[in-house]
């Protein structure tokens, strides 16, 4: 049986909460360059697909930030920026209006820097990750524990990061304490986890992000992760999770999913449905638009994965992984599989339209429903992308400015 979830603090990652009482949450982290927006974003559909509720990006860049800027209006889940040596990228990664940051304290080590990112997240409302890392710590850390990465060294380091923040009163904070090594992981967490609690006032530590980092390809991956993160969660150890794996990052999150739901800890789903954020482009009420489709065609236990997009301009293309979906504008809804425009329909009409479409996928497939595609659909959602972006501009999400700011911030920041 396993143990009762540790109390911890509650944090927001954007729209999903973390610790608390929230149900443990779904990592993965992107593999593509992060200033090639598209191939982002389509990689964060799919991962939102097979069932991440937050994705990692790099920002080890200026140019990623800039992707940043555009990548996250138009994102269905949080980003979370992942920052390397630099720490003028996270603070133009705030710039970017990431939902939250990952800073690894073996890398940026200089206390004013620390706490100049700490001080501009706290001011933004933006949680940080103190991510430790068993193959980056400082080296003062490793001299200290006989030259090796202990328990106690991880733990130590979070320690120390967590005391800077203090400094400028931020504690919107999670952590995570990873190591290759499963023994060595499960230990450092276990540790972690009764340190904060003691060593907290009200005896409710910080959330905690698991993982075994570097676990390497399926299946000895796979098998890696399962071992540390399964045996903490049944410890009643764990906020989020990410299975850090040598794959497509699909794979890490399909694989996070079936643990929580394998472990009780998330419920099992039969239709999968993924929406936009209902950005500056969006002409519909996305949210509601979802909700309906939602009833209907869980009411038909179809299942499928189905993409709500709220314009006509983007989303084909970033949900081109779901199996159907229905993006909107000019007053219609453009009906897709698999990318790819199938049918276009009046507005109104999009829920029945997205219904009556999964039914036929379901009984006849995903090739004889593009063989039955009406032949004028791709043209006429072409012109209507082409009016909706002369009507809005190429900048709906005034995304350049944020853009201008990133630029300021790594030219000023010293």
């Amino acid at each position: 049986m396993s143990a009762p979830r540790r109390k911890t603090r509650r944090i927001d990652v954007g729209s999903v909460a973390v610790g608390g009482a929230a149900p443990v949450s779904v990592q993965s982290m992107t593999i593509t360059k992060t200033a090639d927006v598209d191939a982002t974003l389509a990689q964060i559909y799919a991962l939102a697909g097979a069932g991440a509720d937050i994705v990692r990006c790099t920002c080890n860049r200026q140019d990623a930030a800039e992707g940043l800027a555009r990548i996250v209006p138009r994102s269905p889940v949080p980003i979370v920026a992942d920052v390397h040596n630099d720490h003028r990228m996270a603070l133009a990664a705030l710039e970017a209006g990431v939902q939250c940051l990952r800073l690894n304290p073996g890398n940026i080590r200089n206390p004013a820097h620390i706490k100049a990112i700490a001080s501009e997240a706290r001011d933004r409302k933006v949680p940080v990750r103190i991510g430790v890392n068993a193959g980056s710590l400082d080296s003062k850390l490793y001299e200290k524990y006989g030259g090796k990465a202990t328990a106690e060294a991880l733990v130590e380091s979070a320690k120390i990061e967590l005391a800077y923040f203090a400094e400028v009163d931020f504690s919107d904070v999670k952590i995570s304490v990873k190591a290759s090594n499963v023994p060595l992981m499960i230990d450092a967490y276990r540790l972690l986890a009764d340190t904060l609690e003691q060593e907290s006032p009200d005896g409710v530590g910080h959330p905690l992000h698991l993982g075994v980092t570097e676990a390497g390809p399926p299946p000895a991956g796979l098998i890696k992760g399962t071992a540390g993160i399964a045996t903490l969660l049944a410890e009643g150890i764990g906020d989020t999770i990410r299975y850090s794996l040598t794959a497509d990052p699909v794979e890490e999150a399909r694989a996070g999913r079936q643990l929580l739901e394998a472990m009780g800890l998330r419920e099992r789903k039969g239709l999968d449905l993924i929406a936009c954020p209902s950005c500056g482009r969006a002409e519909i009420d996305v949210i509601q638009v979802a909700k309906d489709a939602q009833s209907a065609l869980e009411a038909e236990k179809l299942p499928i994965q189905v993409a709500v997009m709220g314009c006509v301009v983007n989303g084909p293309g970033e949900a081109r992984e779901a199996d159907i979906g229905i993006a909107a504008g000019r007053k219609r809804g453009h009906l897709f599989v698999k990318g790819k425009v199938v049918r276009v329909v009046p507005e109104d009409e999009m829920v029945q339209a997205l219904l009556d479409e999964a039914r036929l996928l379901v009984e006849e497939g995903v090739e004889a429903r593009l063989a039955a595609a009406d032949g004028g659909a791709a043209a006429e959602a072409e012109k209507d992308r082409q009016e909706l972006l002369v009507a809005q501009g190429s900048d709906a999400n005034a995304s350049e400015q944020r853009v201008e700011l990133i630029r300021k911030v790594t030219e000023n920041a010293g």
